[in-house]
């Protein structure tokens, strides 16, 4: 018998549609339901590539005497928090308040009626395991406290709700932003980095594509050499050890070692598309081959495995295959050698470093570059043109060796937010390389957004199985206003800049503090909540906020509109004290700072004839700064802003703020205009 869950689109809610446990979405039959029988609701927050969740759920969920005891004492409601990222942070947040730790994945909290949690945690097993108490001891001591202690329940309630509303930004007043506070988060940043095995220092390695760029830009900017190897230490581990899947292309979630060994196995859509374009920028500064790879094959991935036939971008691939992590990407060397030839074999032994200990419970390798090519074709005495052949054909071969193996689950539900991610990453990416089929990919997916996903200009959250649902959030607008600027340039669009504009205005409308500066992550028409929160941090995703505010400063500049400007000033303003005080959560916030601190340069081209080997010469060279929009001779649906007269050649209108440059007719004065500006 299933539950409820069975009715709702989303994949992870489906995987608990047959639980034992009597299930509720979020929504107002729960919070009914929990008012009536005077009954605490049980919240477990999760998706469906989480590992420990896929535990608890097998461990707990499906067994019938925790179930029972579930249904008999709680309102139990599950909820995804890639569909709800708006319950998750409220949630993430009042379990820090409550236990002073961290939370994660699942989180399982504990809510009187009035949905103020009063007792939290994240994992929990069915019996004492790990240092963590059961379900079957836990369930009653909390329902009993529950029902004993209202009054202490509801006074603590009325604490973390003070608790929580101080963990938002002061007001922003009205000061100046400055160098100083950048060279202080730079600072900070620098002292975070593990000079040995690059990225931050911490217990998990996480991939922090925002503080990166933030870091990459600076430091060509500043001609700050320490700071670059650093940054290039960072990409460069990541790309070759267990971040990347060596064979099919894409980076994991994380690695639970300092060295980039050992990943979590998951792939999420939202970490490939800004590591994309990472790599792709990587590539501008640097043309080692490795920057190239780590940006196709990333995308060729997307193209292959997270892209729907209709367009959007799916969401997650799953860490798990039949119940165990990881097995579907680590290989035996009997598999390999099985699966090549006796030359390519010894290539990828050598490279990949078969002949060293397995890397992967002891028992298994998970793919990773140990020794170079060139040294690969020294030990081998082979051309190193023909090392690079036999490790192409070689991975080619594995792919398809792995691709009859069980795969692991892919949640197909499209997120707009996500997909905005991976559009300007796709976008960014088919710039840099001039890979026409990247740009399709990007437009395909804008397309589907654009066709099921904004209706009577307003974004929905998420589709699934034919059925668009949700109120967006900040974090949705934000990304695609910044994924169309991006996609402009790639290949513009009036239709693009008139949705840019439309985006932009639901923004001030309907997420906009007013008073104090910034956005607030759901729209002032949105359900009720424990907190409507204003957010400046990254969590898996840069925070809306930033990209908010280098969105709206960008589209400001573009169609000369100040309120747009002015919005973005004052939401920096209103965070850039955390800025200094935690940049390894803001460094898109760093970037936003960065174009309020040095505007960008406009670029237009115009004229009748073919304006590509411009566009090439811009999109070809690392100029962050610059933004390229090329608009032919008889565009209409244009604000005057882009207006330029134009002709039979081409022509480029440089314009920096309020200043334009009088029309600039070759392209190598236009390339040291913009070098001088940059």
């Amino acid at each position: 018998m299933s539950n409820r869950l069975a009715r709702e689109t989303s994949p992870y809610l489906q995987q608990h549609a047959d639980n034992p446990v009597d299930w509720y979405p979020w929504g107002d039959e729960a919070l009914a339901a929990a008012r009536a029988q005077e009954k605490p609701i049980l919240l477990s927050i999760g998706y469906s590539a989480c590992h420990w969740c896929h535990v608890m759920a097998h461990e707990c969920f499906e067994d019938a005497e925790v179930a029972a005891l579930m249904n008999k004492l709680f309102i139990n409601v599950k909820v995804d928090r890639e569909e709800r990222p708006d319950l998750d942070q409220i949630y993430q947040t009042a379990h820090q308040v409550l236990t002073t730790r961290r939370g994660g994945w699942p989180l399982t909290m504990f809510l009187a009626p009035d949905q103020t949690p009063f007792f939290s945690g994240t994992y929990f097993p069915k019996t004492p395991r790990l240092e963590k108490p059961g379900m079957l001891q836990l369930l009653p001591q909390i329902a009993a406290s529950y029902r004993d202690d209202r009054a202490g329940i509801e006074q603590r309630g009325k604490a973390l709700i003070a608790a929580l509303a101080q963990t938002q930004p002061a007001a922003a007043g009205t000061g100046e932003l400055t160098a100083a506070t950048r060279t202080k988060a730079l600072d900070q940043l620098k002292r975070l980095f593990d000079e040995t095995d690059g990225g931050l220092n911490e217990t998990f390695k996480f991939p922090h594509p925002a503080e990166i760029e933030f870091c990459m830009r600076c430091a060509v900017a500043c001609h700050d050499t320490p700071l670059m190897r650093l940054v290039k230490l960072t990409l460069d581990r990541m790309a070759e050890r267990g971040l990347f899947d060596q064979i099919g292309g894409g980076f994991y979630r994380y690695c639970v070692d300092r060295q980039w060994v050992t990943p979590h196995f998951e792939k999420m859509l939202y970490d490939n598309g800004p590591l994309l374009r990472l790599y792709s920028d990587m590539w501008l500064i640097d043309r080692r081959p490795l920057y190239a790879r780590a940006a196709a094959e990333t995308a060729v991935w997307v193209m292959r495995e997270m892209q729907a036939p209709a367009g959007g971008y799916y969401s997650t691939l799953d860490a798990d295959s039949e119940q165990v992590e990881g097995k579907f990407y680590v290989w035996t060397p009997h598999a390999i050698k099985t699966a090549l030839s006796v030359e390519e074999y010894e290539v990828v032994a050598l490279h990949y470093g078969l002949d060293a200990p397995a890397n992967f419970e002891h028992k298994e390798w998970h793919l990773q570059v140990v020794t170079a090519l060139e040294d690969v074709a020294r030990k081998l005495a082979l051309p190193l043109a023909q090392v690079e052949a036999l490790l192409d054909s070689s991975r080619a071969r594995l792919l398809a060796r792995r691709e009859q193996r069980p795969r692991p689950a892919r949640d197909e539900k499209i997120l707009t937010g996500w997909n905005a991610l991976m559009i300007r990453g796709m976008a960014h990416g088919a710039r840099v390389f001039e890979e026409a089929h990247w740009l399709l990919s990007a437009r395909r997916a804008a397309d589907f957004i654009h066709a099921h996903l904004w209706r009577d200009g307003r974004l929905l959250a998420s589709f699934k199985d034919g059925k668009a649902d949700l109120n967006a959030y900040l974090d949705d607008y934000a990304f695609l206003l910044d994924a169309l600027l991006e996609l402009m340039q790639a290949d513009f669009q009036p239709a693009d800049l008139a949705w840019a504009r439309e985006l932009a205005e639901v923004l001030l409308a309907k997420f906009e503090d007013r008073e104090h500066g910034g956005f607030f992550f759901v729209s002032h028409d949105h359900e009720r909540l424990l907190q409507r929160a204003k957010i400046g941090a990254r969590n898996d995703t840069p925070s809306g906020n930033s990209v908010a505010a280098f969105a709206l400063d960008r589209l400001g500049h573009i169609l000369g509109e100040p309120r747009y400007s002015v919005a973005a000033h004052r939401t920096v303003l209103a965070f850039s004290q955390l800025l200094e005080q935690q940049p390894e959560a803001h460094g898109m916030l760093g970037l936003a700072l960065d174009e309020q601190l040095k505007p960008p340069t406009l670029v237009v081209l115009s004229g009748n004839a073919d304006s590509r080997a411009w566009q090439s010469a811009l999109s070809t060279r690392y100029l962050p700064h610059v933004i390229t929009l090329a608009i032919p001779d008889g565009t209409i649906d244009v604000p005057p802003t882009l207006k330029k007269p134009g002709g039979a050649s081409v022509k480029a209108w440089v314009c920096q703020g309020v200043t334009c440059l009088p029309p600039i007719t070759d392209i190598e004065t236009l390339l040291k205009v913009v070098h001088d500006r940059d």
